[in-house]
């Protein structure tokens, strides 16, 4: 994707309504606007979070006064799940207490708690539980196309869950032999169910596929949901989309 078109899109997504109308727009799968809008979403949840944090007490209180979870969240422009999070916090609810509320809104005895908390979940498909699992869903999906292409091509591997505490780090797939593509040799692919803009694979090269280079050697990390063009590749890692596994490839 061309990053001016990408930057477009990205302005574009404000709120949950804008999804369906980007994607009929442009003509976009839909599930990549979400992708687009969910990664936004986080973004600046955890840039504001502490801002929003500190205004607990005031939020409390017009909570209190008969403001909504909801209607607090739209006038924060911050996350309705998080906005009630923070306000229930300051009230002396737990964490444990709070997320159990969201997972099971249908067992709360209050009325007025009740009706509010379904509400957020309902409006919130980034950090509700019906967000989480989607997300989770689509990690999953990307980690099977990797092992499905894999498997097809009879290259041998270890997944992560094989390589479990022994290495520091540990990709999705080590090959057993190096994959020769791109003037490389490929010895791990690291699957990633998002979109490759700028500031992911920032984040990426340094959570994990700088240390990945480091133990293994040169690898490829995969972004199911595409990436910017002329995106700038962490030294000694390939960044490829989906159609890199429309090919048929050998093991060296």
């Amino acid at each position: 994707m061309k990053k001016s078109e990408y930057k477009r899109l990205y302005d574009e997504l404000n709120n949950l309504g804008d999804i369906d109308r980007v994607a009929k727009n442009t003509g976009l799968d839909r599930e990549l606007v979400l992708v687009l809008y969910t990664q936004k979403t986080v973004r600046l949840a955890t840039r504001r979070f502490y801002k929003v944090k500190h205004r607990a007490k005031s939020l409390l209180k017009k909570w209190n006064e008969g403001r909504s979870f909801l209607s607090l969240s739209r006038e924060l422009k911050f996350p309705p799940i998080l906005t009630a999070y923070l306000i229930l916090l300051e009230n002396n609810i737990t964490r444990k207490r709070f997320w159990d509320l969201v997972k099971n809104p249908e067992n709360i005895k209050d009325n007025r708690m009740r009706k509010e908390i379904s509400e957020i979940v309902e409006k919130d498909i980034v950090y509700s539980p019906e967000g989480n699992e989607m997300q989770y869903k689509r990690g999953k999906m990307g980690e099977r196309r990797l092992c499905e292409w894999l498997d097809k091509q009879n290259l041998k591997y270890k997944t992560e869950n094989e390589l479990k505490g022994q290495y520091s780090k540990t990709p999705d797939a080590l090959l057993s032999k190096p994959l020769q593509t791109n003037g490389m040799s490929i010895k791990w692919i690291e699957s990633k169910a998002s979109f490759g803009d700028e500031t992911e694979i920032r984040r990426n090269t340094k959570r994990q596929l700088k240390a990945y280079t480091e133990i293994f050697g040169q690898g490829i990390v995969v972004y199911w949901f595409g990436f910017i063009d002329g995106a700038h590749a962490p030294k000694n890692v390939l960044i490829v989309d989906e159609s890199f596994f429309e090919e048929d490839l050998k093991a060296s």
